[in-house]
């Protein structure tokens, strides 16, 4: 089992260095309504900062699925909606036509979080965790899982990385290592028995698929290795599929 391990940590370490792509300039617009409204984040929940007023020019940095982010002469930020720049015009005086979100731009974004169910041996289980992304391909992820055996119940924590081959693609593979803690409660009534606490590394194998540019859908197979006190180790296999959204 540590032979895997080892030779999957090997791999998401020589993919996680390689060189990510050079960026395009950014381009400048001329604002043509009234004013356009700067929000703090890439979505309709957050609040409008900072308003640019017509004539004003303003850059464009980059862009998260269908929100993009300017920066006006004097420095300040935000984000705006794709079809507010359709409202500007280009230096030249030409409209501007911004396209739909691209592929590619699934790959421009921070966090993630998720929910799934599914199955660790034999258990049914009810996952939520959350991600970062130290690039485009490589997360950090952490993950809290109650399980619910016919004869005991548990929690499960872990914390690991996690390396999606292709996520500007619809459907992508992942691999993915990292350890925890796992907590098993017997469900004893004659003979009171005790609480279990151990020490777990597991690898991972998955496939995700994008059901629209902010929701995938993720299933996953992990081989655990349970460190028990005992002379010998556990080996469980878990099955999970879920829901994962971004921002």
């Amino acid at each position: 089992m540590l032979r895997p391990l080892l030779a999957l940590g090997l791999l998401l370490g020589i993919v996680a260095g390689a060189p990510a792509a050079a960026k395009a300039p950014p381009a400048t617009v001329v604002v043509r309504d009234a004013f356009l409204d700067l929000r703090t984040g890439p979505g309709r929940g957050f609040p409008a900062a900072y308003s640019v007023e017509r004539g004003e020019s303003v850059v464009l940095l980059r862009r998260r699925t269908d929100w993009i982010k300017l920066r006006t002469d004097t420095g300040k930020e935000g984000w705006v909606n794709r079809a507010q720049l359709e409202r500007t015009l280009t230096p030249g005086g030409e409209e501007v036509r911004v396209a739909g979100a691209a592929p590619a731009s699934r790959v421009d974004h921070r966090w993630e979080t998720g929910l799934g169910t599914g199955d660790f041996g034999g258990a049914n289980l009810v996952t939520v965790g959350g991600a970062y992304a130290l690039t485009t391909t490589m997360f950090v992820r952490a993950d809290v899982t109650h399980l619910l055996g016919d004869y005991s119940n548990g929690w499960l924590g872990t914390l690991g990385i996690a390396h999606v081959f292709a996520p500007q693609w619809r459907v992508s593979p992942l691999v993915g290592l990292g350890g925890g803690v796992l907590n098993v409660s017997p469900k004893a009534t004659l003979v009171q028995a005790e609480d279990r606490t151990d020490s777990t590394a597991y690898a991972a194998l998955g496939v995700r698929g994008y059901l629209t540019n902010r929701f995938l859908l993720q299933a996953e197979y992990r081989s655990y290795v349970v460190f028990t006190s005992r002379d010998e180790n556990e080996e469980i296999d878990e099955w999970t599929v879920g829901f994962t959204y971004f921002f």
